[in-house]
Formats: structure tokens, sequence, C-alpha cells
């Protein structure tokens, strides 16, 4: 089956009114059948997580389910991850994430991406999987990667960073179009992507011995990221904040900084590896 074209979104209030309305009531009303369909973590994000080292606290920043909290599988208590989501319902389901491993405790709290919840380097290292691009403004998506980089031990902190990518590869059951005004420019697009609820049926709809079901279709915004844009969003972010982006340097200015470690594609996401560094005075 060839993929369907997305429907483009327009923002047509405040953007945290129309996240309310488009991304984060819509997550509460399908949490349970979202949910069923995350559960396999992705190998770049397994790896980042097995890197980190003994002892560190972390932050997932749009957690969802907590598919991510109970990682890395080979030694599941060597690091805490913290989840924080909009989502009460898919937090409840984040409580109990890999239930099966003896002895985890699931801490979760329901909070804003671009809040203000925590002191300033509290966490050794931060992920953010599929949430930037919910965010309905690129002031919103650059305010998200700050707290982020604010969030993080600014001498040894490390960051990774999902969002969705314009460029869908041959599985993907969405096409993007890729080009906007007269193609010169790649850009990224606002897009409404629907999901597809199933509910029971009053049982009259069906015939004797049928399940009745009823489908509710539910049309969440997505900002589909293009080749380049979520390093942007780094370098505007680390400008905001008076840091340097790079490699820490021989010398002893600048002071503090952030290393685009990894900047890459994988299966229709675009991610970015940070690495945030700080000379002593």
């Amino acid at each position: 089956m060839a993929p369907k074209a997305v429907v483009p979104a327009v923002v047509d209030c405040d953007p945290q009114t129309y996240e309310d309305k488009n991304v984060h009531a819509i997550y509460d009303e399908i949490a349970s059948h979202f949910s069923s369909t995350r559960y396999k973590p992705w190998p770049i994000i397994s790896a980042f997580m097995s890197s980190i080292s003994t002892g560190w606290v972390g932050l997932d920043a749009g957690t969802g389910n907590g598919k991510y909290l109970r990682l890395p599988l080979e030694r599941p208590s060597d690091i805490f991850t913290i989840g924080l989501d909009r989502s009460i319902n898919l937090l409840r389901i984040a409580r109990h994430a890999g239930q099966s491993v003896p002895m985890i405790t699931r801490e979760v709290v329901w909070g804003d991406v671009l809040g203000l919840g925590w002191r300033s380097g509290v966490f050794d290292y931060a992920i953010s999987i599929a949430t930037i691009h919910h965010l309905a403004t690129h002031d919103r998506r650059i305010q998200a990667v700050k707290r982020l980089l604010e969030s993080v031990s600014p001498r040894h902190g490390r960051i990774l960073i999902y969002v969705w990518a314009i460029e869908q590869d041959e599985l993907s059951k969405r096409a993007i179009p890729t080009r906007d005004g007269d193609g010169s420019e790649w850009t990224g697009k606002d897009v409404v992507v629907p999901w597809v609820l199933s509910r029971p049926a009053p049982s009259q709809e069906k015939g004797p011995g049928e399940v009745p079901v009823k489908k509710q279709v539910f049309n969440r915004y997505y900002h589909m990221f293009a080749k380049g844009e979520l390093s942007g969003l780094v370098h505007d972010a680390a400008k905001d904040l008076g840091l340097h982006v790079g490699e820490q340097p021989e010398t002893s200015s600048p002071t503090r900084g952030v290393d685009i470690v990894q900047d890459g594609w994988e299966r229709s996401n675009y991610y970015v590896e940070l690495r945030c560094w700080e000379i002593p005075e």
C-alpha cells in the first residue's frame, strides 16, 4: 500500500492552546492504544543509554509510556531516569514500565518540556524522543532545546534528541511534501497525522456473534523536520545561553559549550547527540 499524503496544519491560535487541543488532549484519549504500539527501543537510543555512566541520574523529557525508563536492559539498576510528560494517562502507564524487572521504581512527573521544574544542571543526561516535533512554533522548539541544555551538568551532561523527519523511509505509512515555494530550499512542514482508535460499538450495529467496532480518527499536530533543522535548533539554543558549539578547545576560551557528537537520520527520524563541557575557573 502506497504511503498516504499527510494534511498540512495551520496554527491559527495561541500555540499553547493549539497544542493543548491537537496534541495533549489527544494523547490522553489514545494513551492505552498508543502505548500498545510503542514497546521496542530504537537501537541508537539503546546504545546511548547503555553508554551512560553507572550512578548517573537523567531525564526523559516527553517519556510517553516510559519504554526508555527501563534502559539499559543489561544493567537496569545502574542508572536512574525520571520521566516527564504532559499526558497524565501515559504517565500512569509509564509508572509501571518494565514492571517485570525486580527492584525497579519508576519516577514520573507531570509537566511540560518548556517548564522550569528543575534546578539548573541537576541531571547527568537527558533524552527527548519524539516530543519536540509536537511544539507548534520555531521559538518553542528552541526553548525546549534550551531547557534540555539547562537541565544537564555543564561539565559532562549528555543529551539525545529525536524528531520525525520529512524524509520518510520505505516502511513509512506517511508521505510528506518535501519542498516549499519554488523548491529552492528544504524546510520543515507543519502537518496533522491521523491516529485511528477502535472502540466497542453498540451491539445492534453488527450481526449475531460479530464484534462491533467503532473507529474514531484523531489528528495530531507534528512539525516534520528538514535536514539540518534540528542541529540548527541546537545552535540557536546554545547562542541564547551563551554556549560555544563545538569541541572543547585546548585554550581557556571559550569556557562553556556543547559539542554535537552525532547528527543523523534513522528510520524516518532525525537525531542529535550532544555533550556539554565547561573549563573550570
